[in-house]
């Protein structure tokens, strides 16, 4: 089993949308640890830690996304486990 950190910078019409809430319900049902934030730049950047191939599902759940959302691409950068994160929140 293989631990990793994954930091997605998400692209496309995802504001507005209620993206943040639609990502932590991916990460609730996946038992993934983390945060998602919307940025001024009208991107939404998460952070995901568990299971590497348990976190690329909930990637492809993001690229899916909530009605009315259109993700255009989500810019993945893999990163060491750190395990500080402790559930999955909504940050402002």
């Amino acid at each position: 089993m293989e631990m990793a950190r994954a930091h997605l910078f998400i692209d496309g019409r995802v504001q507005g949308v209620f993206f943040r809430a639609f990502t932590r319900e991916v990460a609730h049902n996946l038992a993934l640890n983390g945060w998602v934030k919307n940025l001024r730049d009208g991107r939404v950047e998460a952070v995901l830690e568990g299971e590497k191939k348990v976190i690329q599902q909930a990637i492809q759940g993001c690229y899916a996304g909530p009605p009315g959302a259109k993700v255009s691409n989500i810019d993945i950068q893999w990163e060491q486990y750190t395990g500080k994160e402790n559930g999955f929140n909504i940050r402002y």
